[in-house]
């Protein structure tokens, strides 16, 4: 198959090329050529911006093209409807946060978030697609997806494939969401835990999302799909315990309550990746079945604890994490949790 790769350099968009590669098919990157632009120098690159200059795509024609990198409707527009007569299926990668309301075991067909008449006006402020980042967006993140993936069904006339992602981890995650916990473990001594050690967690490793997005275009899939794992309970227990064990640390835990973390200003899944509150749980636990009926498979959370682990070691020492709590403020807040127990 000719696949062309909307972004295609970073994290996800990097496994993509690698598993479509691997499985034989012909890719074309479209970017802008500044996100580690020596990669796959085997593969054709077209140069351009979206929300900008189109031009390369124009005239070219691909069996399905994948976007990983957009985040406003008008953006998403313009690509789809000029790729709309040049490929035969658009893969569109969302979010499993662009619903409007959380509940435990919620599916693909619960609503979705919508614009408010402000967040529309803000929305239009925003230029391109190419210098916004999720985190940036803010609230305006969720409903601006889910107008996303309206557009694309609309210019694609029933030949989408919307995959409303779940937290990705593994190498190269620059987010530090998850890297954060094997990186802190494997530097020993006292850590700080957040809530409760059962607490289940939600995530998917990067690659197994990758290669099952590949498949999917292979078999011309189409239709909404949660993408999450794991396929089992696992809990912030056994990441950590894990996380000790590949790393050879001498870490050791000290379980902190999350009224405690709230009321002391740590921020959840900014400060202490994977942790919310309770309250706030549901966020983390929607259902996946469908996903896992066509074929979402999992590898054992040892390698990518352990791959996490030969990447994050892999870049300079005074690289800073995205996430996570400095080891001061870690140390400030251990301190005040012994003191007022």
């Amino acid at each position: 198959m000719k696949i062309l790769i909307l972004g295609g350099t970073v994290f996800l968009g990097r496994y993509l090329v690698e598993s479509a590669l691997a499985g034989g098919h012909e890719v074309t990157l479209f970017n802008r050529g500044q996100s580690n632009p020596e990669l796959f120098a085997q593969v054709e690159k077209l140069r351009g911006e979206r929300g900008g200059d189109l031009s390369a795509l124009k005239g070219r024609r691909w069996d399905a093209v994948i976007d990983t990198s957009a985040y406003l409707p008008r953006v998403v527009k313009e690509s789809a409807e000029l790729l709309a007569d040049c490929v035969g299926q658009y893969t569109f990668i969302s979010s499993i946060s662009i619903y409007a309301q959380f509940f435990p075991g919620m599916d693909e067909t619960a609503p979705l978030a919508t614009l408010t008449e402000e967040q529309r006006i803000e929305a239009e402020k925003i230029e391109t697609a190419d210098h916004t980042s999720a985190r940036s967006l803010g609230a305006l993140y969720a409903p601006l997806k889910a107008a996303c993936e309206q557009v694309v069904e609309e210019a694609m006339s029933g030949r989408s494939l919307i995959i409303r992602s779940g937290l990705l981890v593994g190498p190269h995650d620059y987010s530090d969401r998850f890297t954060y916990w094997p990186h802190r473990v494997a530097q020993g001594v006292e850590v700080l835990a957040p809530g409760r050690p059962d607490r289940l967690l939600q995530f998917v490793d990067v690659r197994d999302m990758a290669d099952w997005i590949v498949r999917m275009i292979e078999a011309n899939r189409l239709g909404v799909f949660n993408a999450n794992g794991p396929d089992s309970a696992l809990t912030m227990r056994e990441l950590l315990e894990e996380s000790r064990r590949l790393s050879g640390s001498d870490a050791h835990f000290t379980w902190v309550s999350e009224n405690f973390l709230m009321e002391s200003g740590a921020t959840p899944w900014i400060h202490l990746p994977l942790w919310v509150p309770e309250e706030w749980s549901s966020l983390k636990h929607v259902n996946f079945d469908r996903a896992l009926k066509a074929g979402l498979t999992f590898r054992p959370l040892s390698e990518t604890v352990r791959d996490t682990l030969t990447w994050d070691s892999s870049r300079p020492s005074e690289t800073k994490l995205q996430a996570g709590l400095t080891r001061e403020r870690e140390k400030e807040l251990l301190d005040k949790w012994r003191n007022q127990n």
